[in-house]
């Protein structure tokens, strides 16, 4: 084991009160719509979703590290496998085509799918942008795609009849908890203006919407909470001083909103944990992560009021750093508590990773750090109490070296939606020919070309789990391998230690996984209570169209061989491919923004995006336009790959 560095920063919490405000459960779904309407995007975006004319500087870019290569860390080439013998199923989640054509239609397009998954009680909830499904254990979908905003009780996204926008959601995430046996979910919820000639600009207010199952069974009733999170002073937030942007724009209410960005979610014994990385809403910054810290016992019963105590995490990495993507630890058995450690079990601790390469936090260190963050968040025990006594520290420990990946291609491939941004011979009306017309407004260039740099991440950490003692986390980094440099896997498991002065670490064991003629990205590791899991992801390169994928993991040998779960049926063909002719500004195609693997008993249950359709120009302009007999929309054609293996009893 190596000793890490000593404890260096601690903070006190806040605490506030938040309401239910109702309940919830799965509408019938209904999917229905033509192949495009008008408007097909919620706005035309930015990389983070600005509208465009609503005023420099736009939204904050979500990943200032985007852009950017770093070196990437020597290493050896993993072995792939051709046999899935611990594969018990795989079978196809939720899709574009689900997302879009939700709700009868009245949603828009969107990627990355930005995925969630949890299981238990004999069942798989899957979550993405921006809808949900329940499937059986056996596979079978029992209910689904439900679209958030009803689920949410708002309007809808779009009305296709009236115009009239609803809410925009983001970035969900579920979790079921067995000590409660109770499902979460969380989502980002900004609000816009309704209608008019400014619907769909953000006015400032955001929050993060929080549902509860009140019972084991997820299908049943949901109480629902709203927690501000535009921390500008206003709806019980504090004000952390965001920057205004264009405080001129008169649909802004709040000018000088943050925005709870990537929320993630995670539990011990006692708590419900929500971290968010915080930016100016309309400004450039980026401030620093927020960890939400709620009694889980108080949510599982559906209270009708619920203490939420906040940290904001300025200068507590050495004193000097913000924490970036500090990723709540889940469990197994939905507590944190280690037998051999009463340092954790007296008074419930909760533990995080979080990684400080990306500019966000560091922008020195050129995108490549060494450092391992590890977060305790003690005397979670008072959460239960009208005024807790919460206290958060880290310590930074030293790793093998990652680096924010390069972009990954893939194999070549039909892309449709290319050839459609570069026709202008399709006849659309009797005056009017261009298969572009019913893609964009604007003619584009017609030199749409297959998108050769997908998204591989910006080395913040992804998923975390304790399990037996050890915390174990996983993230994207850039490998070399028989000298090219490709994005491949950095995983860790750090023994944590609580003592009065705070938390102290171990490494227990890290490595890398990474092929020499593919990429890995969006890791989820997910291990049990004996050190035996796996690390879910996408594996895409110029001989692989993107494919979910997975290695077997053991703490002892760390990551085993690589399995393709479901192999890609053809390249990534959606808007964000095209930046300047979507007016995507900077261009960045994107993927992930994150996987999920959750431990179900001797099973592993993980989600993983991958391409899981093809379809030529003439299929695509066949009517409904774009559908490609509903397996895809006119903009986008991402999937999403749901896979049961068996760890052992």
């Amino acid at each position: 084991m190596v000793a890490a560095m000593p404890t260096v920063a601690s903070s006190d919490s806040g605490t506030r009160q938040i309401a239910a405000y109702g309940t919830s459960s799965f509408a019938s779904s209904e999917l229905a719509g033509v192949g495009t309407q008008a408007p097909e995007l919620a706005q035309p975006v930015s990389d983070a979703g600005a509208a465009a004319g609503d005023g420099a500087p736009t939204l904050p870019d979500r990943s200032k590290s985007n852009g950017r290569k770093a070196g990437g860390q020597q290493t050896g080439e993993s072995a792939r496998e051709r046999s899935n013998v611990q594969q018990v199923m795989s079978f196809d989640g939720l899709n574009h085509n689900h997302q879009r054509f939700a709700n009868g239609g009245n949603q828009f397009s969107l990627e990355p799918p930005d995925q969630g998954l949890c299981a238990g009680n004999g069942f798989v909830l899957e979550t993405v942008n921006d809808v949900l499904a329940v499937y059986s254990t056996n596979g079978t979908k029992v209910i689904g795609p439900v679209d958030l905003n009803t689920f949410y009780s708002y309007a809808a996204a779009v009305n296709r009849t009236t115009g009239v926008r609803g809410p925009e959601l983001t970035d969900p995430s579920c979790y079921y908890d067995a000590a409660t046996k109770r499902w979460f979910h969380v989502v980002l919820t900004l609000e816009v203006v309704a209608s008019g000639s400014n619907a769909g600009r953000l006015t400032g207010p955001n929050r993060l919407d929080i549902a509860v199952s009140q019972t084991a069974d997820p299908t049943g009733a949901w109480s629902l909470y709203h927690l501000p999170a535009q921390d500008d002073g206003t709806a019980g937030t504090p004000d952390h001083g965001c920057s205004a942007g264009s405080p001129d724009a008169t649909w802004r209410t709040n000018p000088h909103a943050c925005i709870g960005d990537y929320p993630h979610i995670g539990a011990d014994a006692n708590g419900f944990y929500v971290s968010t990385n915080e930016y100016s809403l309309f400004g450039p910054e980026y401030k620093a992560a927020q960890i939400y810290a709620f009694s889980k016992r108080a949510l599982a019963s559906g209270a009708g009021t619920i203490g939420v105590s906040q940290i904001d995490t300025t200068d507590m990495v050495r004193g000097r750093q913000a924490g970036f993507t500090v990723w709540p630890a889940e469990s197994p058995n939905g507590d944190t508590r280690d037998s051999g450690d009463a340092s954790t079990s007296r008074s419930g601790t909760e533990f995080f990773l979080s990684s400080n390469a990306a500019d966000e936090v560091n922008a020195a260190l050129n995108g490549a750090s060494s450092d391992l963050i590890v977060w305790a968040l003690t005397n979670t025990k008072s959460l239960d109490s009208q005024l807790p006594s919460i206290e958060m520290s880290n310590t930074v420990t030293r790793v093998g070296r990652y680096a924010v990946p390069p972009k990954a291609q893939q194999k070549a491939g039909a892309t449709p939606l290319a050839d459609c941004l570069n026709d202008t011979s399709l006849p659309i009306t009797a005056t009017l020919s261009g298969c572009w017309r019913l893609a964009v407004n604007v003619e584009p260039a017609h030199n749409q070309v297959e998108g050769q740099a997908i998204d591989t991440n910006d080395t913040r950490m992804q998923q975390v789990m304790f399990a037996n003692g050890l915390l174990f986390g996983a993230l994207d980094t850039g490998l070399r391998i028989k000298g090219h440099t490709l994005a491949g896997i950095e995983w860790f498991a750090a023994r944590p230690h609580v003592t009065a002065s705070g938390v102290h670490a171990q490494i227990a064991g890290s490595g890398y996984a990474g092929l020499g003629d593919a990429n890995l990205s969006y890791p989820a590791i997910a291990v049990n209570q004996d050190g035996l899991g796996v690390v879910a992801f996408t594996l895409v390169g110029p001989n692989d169209y993107p494919s979910a994928a997975y290695a077997p993991f053991d703490v002892k040998r760390g990551v085993g061989s690589i399995h393709v779960a479901q192999v890609g049926a053809g390249p990534d063909d959606g808007f964000t491919n095209y930046g300047a002719a979507f007016g995507i500004d900077p261009p960045r195609t994107r993927w992930g923004d994150y996987g999920a693997a959750v431990v179900d008993g001797s099973k592993i249950w993980m989600a993983s995006e991958y391409i899981g359709q093809t379809c030529t120009y003439t299929q695509f302009i066949t009517g409904p336009i774009g559908r490609c007999g509903g397996t895809r929309s006119a903009l986008a054609n991402w999937d999403t790959r749901i896979t049961e293996v068996a760890i052992g009893d």
